[in-house]
C-alpha cells in the first residue's frame, strides 16, 4: 500500500498540531517498505530519509550530566528528514512562491549527511551567527552608555534632574514604540539586510553628536532619535532563521542574548579607561564616552552592509567574488530549512507586510495573554538595573569604582540565564519557567526595601548585585510568542508588537523611583507589589488560559468525524493559530 492509499487516521490527524513541517503525517510503517510514486517536485525514494522523532537533537542536559540515551551517529549516514515535500498529495501545497529567492537551490532529491550537515551549519555560526551577535552588541553598546556617563556627573554638567533623566528614557521608549512597526514595514520591504546596518550607521551618528549636548533640549531629542533608530532585534531574529531550523535557532538566540550581558562587561571596561579622559580638551570624560562609542559602533554599522548578504544563496558580489558557500551547501541550506518548516518559502525576503496583516496580528487575542506578561515581566528588575549606577555614586563609590561594580552583576546574568536555558529545556515548560525571573527578584526588592535610609554601600552593593543576577526570561518568552503565532507572518508581526511591550515596560518603570524619595523607599514597595502579581497572577493565569483554550479546541476536534477533520482540513480557511488543530503551547 503506498502512502496516497492508506487512510488518515486520527493519530496522523493530530500530528498537524502546531508543528510547520508536518512531517508525522507521512512515517511508514514498520512492515511498509514500499516506495511511493510522486510528483516530479517530490522526493522518489523514500526509506533513506530520517524521521523527525529519530533525528538526534543536541540537549543541553544530555552534554551537562553525560548522559548517553541515544546510540553515537554514523557521521556519514544520510541526515535529511522526511518533510511535506516527499509526499505527492501536499507537495504542490507546501511548494515555495515562484518569486522565492532561493527556489533554484531547492531539491527535495538531495540528500547530505550529519558530516556534511554539521561542517555547514558551523560555517553558518562563525560567518552569519557571529556578526548578528557583534552588531546585537553594537545596539547594546550605544543604547546603555548613558549610564556609564551618569557616574561622570553627567546629568549635573547638563544641568538636569532625575526626572529629567525619567523623561529621556520615557521619550526613547515611546520614539522605539513608535518605529516599530513603520520599520518592520521597511525592513520587509528592503530587506533586513539592508536595514539593519542603515540603523546602526544612524544610531551610531546621533551617539557621536552626543558629544555635543548642552542641556535638556538636546538630551531628549537625541534620546528620542536613538530610540527610533536603535530597533532591529525582530528583523534581526527573522534574518537568521533563513538560515536556521527550528531546532536550532532557538540555542543560538540564548547566546544571542548573552552576548549582551558580554557587551556590558565590555561596556564598564571601556568606561573605565575613557572617563579617565575628563579634562581632555576641556571636556568632560562622559563627552569623550559618547564620542569614542558612537565611532566605534559607526564603524560596525558600516561594515554590516558587507557582512550580512541577503540570503544563503547570495553571498557572491563583487568585494565577495567566490561566496560564502558552495552549490551543494546552498542546496543544502535552502532544502533542509524548508524541510523543517516550508512556510519560510511563502514569503520573499524583500516582500513587504500590509497593513490588513498587521491590524489581524494586532487583533489575535490569543496572544494578548503574552503582550500582558511583555509589559509587567520586566518591571520589577528596571529601576534598580537603571539607576544602579547613580545610586552606587550616590552612597560613596567613585566614577571609577562604580563602573567595574557593575561587572559582576552582568556576567551572573549571563549564567543565569544559561541556567534558565536549560531549565526550560529539561521541563519543557515556558510560564512557570520564566516566572522564575520574578521569583529571583522578590526577595532582594524585599530586601532593598528594608535597608535604612543611609545603608552601608558593600551592603547595598551585595543586594543590587544579587538581585540584578536575576535569569533573564525575555529569550524564552520571544519564543513562546513566535511559537504561538502559528504562521511565519504572523510571527513577524507578533514578535514586534511583544517587542513593543517589552519597550512599554521601560516607560512605565522610568517613573516608579522619583527624585523626592530619595531612600526609594515607596518605589521598593510599588515593585514588590507589582512582582507578587506577576508571580500569583499572571504567569499562573496565562499557563491556565493557554491550556483551557487547548482543551476546548480538543474538545471540538475530538467530536468530528475522521471525514469531518479531513475535510476541515482541506478546506479551511483559518491560518495560524486560528487552526482547530491548532496547539498553544504554555
Amino acid at each position: 500500500m503506498t502512502d496516497l492509499q492508506r487512510p488518515i487516521d486520527d493519530v496522523q490527524l493530530a500530528a498537524v498540531i502546531a508543528e510547520p513541517d508536518l512531517s508525522s503525517l507521512y512515517k511508514h510503517s514498520a512492515d511498509d517498505k514500499s516506495v511511493s510514486i510522486v510528483s516530479d517536485k517530490a522526493q522518489e525514494p523514500l526509506d533513506d530519509l530520517v524521521e523527525p522523532d529519530e533525528e538526534y537533537q543536541f540537549r543541553f542536559t544530555d552534554w551537562l550530566f553525560g548522559r548517553k540515551s541515544r546510540k553515537p551517529l554514523d557521521q556519514d549516514a544520510v541526515a535529511t528528514k522526511r518533510s511535506v515535500f516527499d509526499d505527492p498529495v501536499l507537495v504542490e501545497h507546501y511548494w515555495p512562491k515562484p518569486e522565492y529567492e532561493n527556489i533554484h537551490r531547492l531539491d527535495p532529491k538531495a540528500r547530505w549527511t550529519y558530516r556534511e550537515e554539521k561542517a555547514l551549519v558551523r560555517k553558518i555560526d562563525w560567518r552569519v551567527m557571529l556578526w548578528a551577535a557583534i552588531s546585537f552588541s553594537a545596539l547594546n553598546l550605544d543604547r546603555s552608555n548613558v549610564n556609564q556617563a551618569n557616574t561622570d556627573n553627567f546629568l549635573p554638567d547638563l544641568g538636569l534632574t532625575t526626572d529629567d533623566f525619567n523623561l529621556g528614557n520615557s521619550i526613547f521608549r515611546i520614539a522605539f514604540l513608535c518605529a516599530e512597526l513603520p520599520s518592520q514595514l521597511v525592513s520587509k520591504r528592503v530587506g533586513p539586510d539592508r536595514w539593519i546596518p542603515t540603523q546602526m550607521t544612524l544610531w551610531s551618528i546621533v551617539t557621536v553628536c552626543q558629544f555635543w549636548l548642552t542641556g535638556r533640549a538636546s538630551f531628549l531629542v537625541t534620546r528620542a532619535l536613538l530610540g527610533a533608530f536603535g530597533r532591529f532585534i525582530p528583523d534581526l531574529v527573522l534574518y537568521l532563521s533563513y538560515y536556521y531550523t527550528k531546532t536550532e535557532l532557538p540555542l543560538r538566540l540564548a547566546f544571542f542574548w548573552m552576548s549582551s550581558n558580554a557587551c556590558g562587561v565590555v561596556a564598564s571596561f571601556i568606561a573605565y579607561g575613557v572617563l579617565h579622559l575628563r579634562g581632555t580638551l576641556g571636556r568632560a570624560g562622559w563627552r569623550w564616552l559618547f564620542l569614542i562609542e558612537g565611532l566605534l559602533t559607526l564603524v560596525i554599522g558600516i561594515a554590516t552592509f558587507f557582512m550580512m548578504p541577503p540570503s544563503p544563496t547570495q553571498t557572491k558580489t563583487w568585494f565577495r567574488p567566490n561566496g560564502w558557500f558552495t552549490e551543494r551547501e546552498e542546496t543544502i541550506c535552502v532544502t533542509r530549512v524548508l524541510r523543517d518548516d516550508p512556510t519560510k518559502g511563502d514569503m520573499h525576503n524583500r516582500e513587504g507586510l500590509t497593513i490588513k496583516r498587521l491590524w489581524q496580528a494586532a487583533c489575535d487575542y490569543d496572544l494578548w495573554p503574552l503582550y500582558i506578561l511583555g509589559i509587567m515581566f520586566g518591571i520589577p528588575v528596571g529601576p534598580p538595573s537603571t539607576y544602579l549606577t547613580l545610586s552606587l555614586r550616590d552612597i560613596g563609590f567613585t566614577t571609577f569604582q562604580t563602573n567595574l561594580l557593575t561587572i559582576p552583576s552582568q556576567v551572573m546574568g549571563m549564567i543565569t540565564m544559561f541556567g534558565l536555558t536549560l531549565i526550560s529545556e529539561t521541563v519543557n515548560d515556558r510560564s512557570i519557567v520564566s516566572m522564575m525571573e520574578d521569583l529571583w527578584a522578590l526577595p532582594c526588592l524585599i530586601a532593598l526595601y528594608c535597608l535604612p535610609e543611609n545603608p552601608n554601600p558593600w551592603v547595598y552593593f551585595a543586594v543590587a548585585t544579587v538581585l540584578l543576577s536575576y535569569p533573564y526570561s525575555h529569550p524564552i518568552q520571544v519564543g513562546w510568542c513566535s511559537r504561538n503565532s502559528g504562521a511565519v507572518a504572523s510571527r513577524t508581526v507578533n514578535a514586534s508588537l511583544y517587542n513593543m511591550c517589552v519597550q512599554l515596560t521601560a516607560v512605565i518603570y522610568s517613573y516608579i523611583y522619583q527624585a523626592d524619595d530619595a531612600p526609594q523607599c515607596e518605589g521598593n514597595r510599588t515593585l514588590i507589589i507589582i512582582c507578587a502579581i506577576n508571580i500569583g497572577l499572571l504567569y499562573p493565569g496565562t499557563k491556565l488560559y493557554y491550556v483551557w483554550r487547548n482543551k476546548s479546541r480538543d474538545r471540538k476536534w475530538n467530536k468530528m468525524t475522521k471525514e469531518e477533520k479531513v475535510l476541515y482540513l482541506q478546506t479551511t480557511k483559518d491560518i495560524g493559530n486560528r487552526r482547530l488543530d491548532f496547539r498553544f503551547a504554555s
